[in-house]
């Protein structure tokens, strides 16, 4: 990857709980909606893919999608569009009480 396409991209990180039986890691993917980005990601490792969304296609209730260190609220349309340079984290959420 050169310089100049290095910047035209963004990051996406799965957690290692999550790669724990696929591994995935850190992708350098380009730029487009959220739900684009992720699923660019999950193209090196597709069998990760039922861990992070539903049969409905929205993100799974116990993982958490951060976009440059801030969770996402809006777990279905994934529609935000993201920029060269954005960071995605996709981790496990802890719940519980």
């Amino acid at each position: 990857m050169t310089a100049a396409s290095a910047t035209a991209t963004l990051r996406v990180e799965f957690a290692p709980n999550l790669r724990r039986h696929v591994d995935c890691p850190p992708q350098a993917v380009a730029p487009g909606t959220l739900r684009e980005v992720l699923e660019a990601a999950l193209a090196a490792a597709p069998r990760l893919a039922p861990n992070v969304f539903d049969d409905q296609g929205a993100i799974r209730k116990h993982v958490a999608v951060f976009v440059n260190a801030r969770q996402i609220a809006d777990r279905t349309r994934l529609d935000q569009p993201l920029a060269p340079g954005d960071r995605v984290h996709v981790i496990q959420a802890l719940t519980g009480g």
